[in-house]
């Protein structure tokens, strides 16, 4: 009877182990899924992702790099059969290859490691801008963006352009210059600050991010690519309620402008200096530093700087948008000059002509039914022997007042001078529909008699006053952050 139930007993034993056998099967050691290839700049860091499968359950896990350092960012679960590991990778400073070595212990002390292939690149500093802007799109700070063509910003799109940025536009004439185009519905936030003005210039220009004068370009020279025009929907006095804007060929319908909304809103340009444009696309045709066209009074536009455009500095085409602190300087053209019954204001400005500075002001009337009228004050224009004080005509109209003038040259010469041109303006001016006050000037040397300097009537709100004993002007202070007062340009105003 004993011998029986020890080989029962056995027999037990037998199967019990038997079925403890084949319901354990042996457990695989850990299993890594390295990501795919990665690419990370220089001194910047990168999330890396594995996915691990642990048949005994996750217990730790390590990490080591090449061309960087590596730590653990989100570790596996203690235990768990499956899961995922981040790793903090931060690349070096030399570009190449470079790789995430990952390696996983279960519960049973099994091993397994892996490796993630890193490539690390230099960080892209320079962007090719060669078809329009479709969707919002940002440019970031410390970059330099090249446009390759005129480049529009289309209707519903917003383009935001961070303090510190540098456009630059390749060189091109006729239907090949560039320009940046902010089509009528689309916006464009370019909000600098004084620290970090955004800078508008040629390909020819070697500034980079950060600097403010040009290292290789004079501050004359003009013409090396187009400019940049904004477009919006408010009303314009033309033949009819919307045309193209002058400079951009018929054939790009993104050149509209006008309409009925007077608080249009194109977005906000602050701090902001536009340099070396104003390439020509036709005969006598070239394009603006600054072109509004129906801008809206809902665009807030402040401290811009205009320097060497071949054209105008800054041109309105109606619209009722409003401009503050703003300084044109070396114009090839006309300072500021206004079309088509711009009905905003212009306040606190400077105009400093250059060689070829036609006219500081070129103020002209409606082309159509809508006779808005324009406010410019608080203003100081240093002038050129080649340049003009102002030129009003074709039935202007607007208030003009708390302007100084300075630097200009005997009007016997032929320049130097502010009139009324047409029969319309001088009407305008008779009915109080042109008006001007407070006037103040240095008459050159030998000039005394008011009258050959202010035509038309004029003179009778003008003073002559010693060379910066001038109570009206500009508040200079604001242009610091400019070019122009970089280079000393604004001592004494």
């Amino acid at each position: 009877m004993k011998k029986f139930f020890l080989y029962a007993t056995m027999v037990t034993l037998a199967l019990f182990s038997a079925c403890k056998k084949s319901d354990s099967p042996s457990l695989n050691p850990p299993a890594i899924t390295p990501p795919t290839s990665q690419v990370v700049k220089v001194g910047t860091s990168a999330d890396i992702s594995f996915d691990y499968t642990a048949d005994a359950g996750f217990k730790s896990a390590t990490v080591s790099a090449t061309n960087g350092t590596a730590s653990i960012k989100t570790d596996g679960i203690a235990g768990a059969t499956s899961g995922k590991v981040v790793v903090l990778f931060t690349a070096g400073t030399q570009t190449g290859a470079g790789s995430v070595e990952l390696t996983i212990t279960d519960d049973k002390d099994n091993t397994t490691t892996s490796t993630a292939v890193i490539s690390v690149e230099l960080e892209q500093t320079t962007f090719y801008i060669n078809s329009n802007i479709s969707e919002n799109t940002t440019w970031m700070a410390g970059k330099t963006y090249v446009l390759q063509s005129r480049i529009a910003v289309l209707n519903g799109v917003t383009l935001t352009i961070e303090p510190g940025v540098v456009v630059k536009g390749e060189a091109g004439t006729g239907a090949n210059a560039t320009a940046l185009l902010i089509a009528r519905g689309a916006k464009l936030m370019a909000e600098g600050t004084a620290e970090a003005p955004i800078i508008f210039t040629s390909v020819a220009d070697e500034i980079a991010p950060g600097e403010i004068a040009s290292p290789n370009l004079d501050p004359n020279f003009n013409g090396l690519w187009g400019g940049l025009l904004i477009l919006g929907k408010a009303p314009i006095s033309a033949a009819a309620e919307s045309v193209q804007i002058e400079g951009i060929p018929p054939s790009d319908q993104n050149g509209l402008y006008g309409g009925t909304v007077s608080d249009d809103n194109s977005g906000v340009i602050r701090y902001v200096s536009i340099r070396h444009g104003g390439a020509n696309i036709g005969e006598g045709n070239e394009i603006n530093g600054l072109t509004l066209g129906g801008v809206g009074s809902g665009t807030v536009i402040n401290n811009i700087e205009i320097v060497a455009n071949q054209d105008d500095g800054v041109e309105f085409f109606g619209g009722t948008v409003n401009v503050s602190n703003a300084i044109v300087w070396n114009s090839g053209d006309d300072g500021f000059d206004t079309d088509q019954a711009w009905g905003g204001t212009l306040d606190n400005f400077a105009v400093l002509c250059g060689a070829n500075t036609d006219h500081s002001l070129e103020i002209d009337g409606p082309e159509g039914a809508y006779n808005a009228g324009n406010i410019v004050k608080n203003g100081t224009i240093k002038g050129n022997p080649a340049s003009q004080l102002g030129d009003f005509r074709d039935g202007a109209r607007g208030s003009f007042e708390n302007i100084y003038f300075f630097n200009f040259a005997d009007p016997a010469n032929g320049r130097g001078d502010l009139s009324l041109s047409g029969t319309e303006t001088n009407e305008n001016f008779q009915n109080g529909i042109l008006t001007f006050n407070n006037l103040q000037v240095s008459l050159p040397a030998g000039v005394t008699d008011m009258t050959l300097v202010f035509h038309g009537g004029t003179d009778v709100h003008a003073t002559n006053v010693a060379l910066g004993a001038n109570t009206v002007g500009v508040n200079a202070s604001v242009f610091g952050w400019t070019w122009a007062s970089q280079a000393g340009e604004l001592t004494g105003f």
